[in-house]
């Protein structure tokens, strides 16, 4: 197809060359004429199949409208969009050992930008460059400043903000664990409030990671910062309360960003907990102080948070909560990548469609999806675009329907939708109460002769389960245009699984019966089998992550294959000594196996359970933080 750009084409060539290599078309004086006019109010794209036109009012709007003519090409079509959100957009985290080289960056917003998302946030803790402090994001692929701004650059092709997201209280454990970081530490996590060393550095950090990027706003995070003033602050000042703590901060950091001329948004729910005499966030009954009320300034942004419920109405009286403190209200929802080996889309949909309909009804401007990486980011990122273009289409007034979805989907991605749905089919098997589990990621781990888990292990068919995941995942391997190696991972990860999910609970049973050809089949045949399949999803895992991020950071990955492959060398070990007759009992399957979960059942019954501490699972022993977080 062959398409000339006329009229308002100012700043949207480049643009329209890069995607035009994605969308398949060409550009020439003799292909089907555009018009652009660029103008205030709705998009529009209009074509009589022969000639089109494209009213827009932001850059944004224009690559979405193209991406919709491009899906309608040669059809009569009148289509008029209401952009529902001011700024709509992705945050990625980048400081759970994950972080995504600036070519795949730029894949990303090319995404975006058919999708007409048009703000990206990579969360950054430490891994960006600050030149005052050498150990500062040290072997953890920090961004470079020329890194951030070549991103940044090309974000603006595209109409898209790039803002820079750090932390500037919490969440700060990879930097003060550094012993020349003593002045500046309250407790392992937390920055000491108050120390004049800590807002050098506070300044230092805030001038370093906004320098590359052209927009002046900046997130400062603040959130979660659970242990604030109970360690150096306690001994050597004395109790205070966390709110007074925060205030005192806020006001500090606040004060810096005025100096640099930059604009902070942050997390809300440091001043909730204070509020609430539960300490909870999503606690209605939070009551704010009048210093809590006085201290927020009109012009920070307080980011609502929320991946978890499924109620419109506990969005919306979330939202007005927010409004008593100020009334820029930003909601940061989320694509669920974390804590899992594959993108988690039951839970997605089921949180995000409420909440973004109640950021609508509320008339919230600004809206972003998480993509967290907690557990060193086993879960690529680009496994979220369905959700990326859920958050596109209701931020333009569409319906979540399937269908919809789906077309828009593979007019952005030329992927099949459903094939992105289905990565979820590792971890959820169609049970309603499994919706928020992540079996894939603790079956996988966990060791097959301690069996932490086994006792959630309530199916007999589970190896089934997986080699239908293998069929499927073989077909959209074969079938996907542009992300084969998502598939070819999924694939690998319940190859292994196919086998080695139940293992542990037919190895304990086998030793119980006093079944030794079993035992003996197991070792010959089974395990065997494992290591194969196991190297196999090491490589393939090893190749994905080289393709999409930094090297620094996998040595983690490599560490868990390499503890789970050696456990699984000494388990073949143990029971061939007991077949020899070199020892006469394996003391590790002698004991009952317990369910793994609190007191209050929070982690739910059978294979319905969610871990999300790696360390928990591999070994009864292990349970403080270590080289596998």
């Amino acid at each position: 197809m062959k398409y000339r750009f006329l009229g308002d084409t100012d700043g949207l060539m480049q643009g329209i060359k890069i995607l035009s290599c994605r969308l398949g078309f060409t550009i020439s004086d003799d292909g089907m004429a555009v018009k652009l006019t660029k103008r205030k109010g709705n998009i529009e794209i209009l074509s009589d199949g022969k000639t089109s036109e494209i009213r827009y009012e932001a850059k944004i709007h224009f690559f979405r409208a193209l991406g919709i003519l491009f899906e309608h090409q040669n059809e009569k079509i009148k289509i008029t969009e209401e952009v529902k959100f001011k700024k709509n957009g992705m945050m990625i985290d980048s400081s759970r050992n994950g972080v995504l080289k600036p070519e795949s960056i730029k894949k990303l917003m090319e995404n975006m930008a058919l999708m007409g998302l048009n703000f990206i946030m990579m969360y950054t803790e430490d891994t960006y460059e600050v030149p005052e402090y050498k150990y500062f994001g040290y072997m953890r692929g920090r961004y470079t400043y020329d890194e951030m701004r070549e991103c940044d650059m090309y974000a603006e092709i595209f109409g898209i903000e790039m803002i820079p997201c750090i932390q500037t209280l919490a969440h700060l454990s990879k930097v003060l664990k550094w012993d020349h970081n003593l002045k500046i530490r309250d407790t392992e996590d937390n920055l000491y409030v108050g120390e004049k060393d800590t807002y050098t550095f506070v300044k230092n950090i805030l001038r370093a990671a906004t320098k590359p990027f052209r927009s002046k706003r900046v997130h400062i995070g603040m959130d979660e910062a659970w242990s604030l003033g109970l360690g150096k602050y306690l001994k050597e000042k004395g109790y205070k309360p966390t709110a007074d703590i925060i205030l005192e901060h806020f006001n500090m950091v606040k004060s810096i960003c005025d100096e640099l001329d930059i604009e902070p948004i942050m997390w809300s729910d440091m001043f909730f907990r204070a509020g609430s005499v539960t300490n909870e966030y999503y606690d209605p009954g939070a009551v704010f102080s009048e210093d809590i009320i006085k201290n927020v300034p009109d012009d920070v942004g307080l980011i609502y948070w929320d991946y978890y419920h499924t109620e419109e109405k506990l969005y919306s009286d979330m939202i007005k909560k927010h409004k008593e403190l100020n009334d820029y209200t930003i909601f940061g929802g989320g694509i669920w990548v974390w804590g899992n080996m594959v993108v988690n889309y039951k839970k997605t949909l089921d949180v995000t469609i409420p909440a973004l309909k109640a950021c609508i009804d509320n008339n919230i401007t600004e809206v972003f999806a998480c993509m967290w990486g907690d557990n060193s980011n086993q879960t690529n990122d680009f496994e979220a675009l369905y959700g990326m273009q859920l958050y596109a289409e209701m931020g333009y007034g569409h319906e979540p329907t399937k269908e919809h979805l789906a077309k828009r989907f593979k007019a952005c991605t030329g992927e099949d939708a459903d094939a992105f749905l289905s990565l979820s089919s590792l971890d959820y098997f169609g049970q309603p109460d499994y919706e928020n589990a992540n079996p894939s990621e603790y079956l996988l781990w966990q060791d097959i002769l301690i069996g932490l888990l086994d006792s959630h292990i309530d199916r007999d068919d589970i190896s089934n389960i997986y080699s239908d995941c293998k069929l499927v995942m073989k077909k959209n391997m074969e079938a996907s245009e542009n992300y084969k190696d998502i598939f070819e991972y999924a694939y690998n990860l319940a190859n292994v699984l196919e086998i080695k999910a139940d293992l542990g609970v037919r190895i304990k049973k086998a030793y119980d019966d006093g079944n030794r050809n079993e035992l003996s089949r197991i070792c010959r045949e089974t395990i065997p089998e494992l290591k194969i399949r196991v190297n196999e999803f090491k490589n393939v895992f090893r190749k994905l992550w080289f393709s999409y991020y930094k090297v620094f950071g996998y040595e983690i990955i490599d560490m868990r294959f390499g503890a789970l492959l050696q456990r699984i060398e000494t388990a073949e070990l143990r029971i061939n000594q007991y077949l020899s007759g070199e020892i006469s009992e394996i003391e590790e399957l002698i004991p009952e196996r317990l369910p793994y979960k609190l007191a209050d059942g929070q982690y739910g019954e059978g294979l319905n359970l969610r871990t999300l501490s790696h360390n928990l699972y591999i070994s009864a022993g292990y349970c403080s933080h270590g080289f596998f977080d």
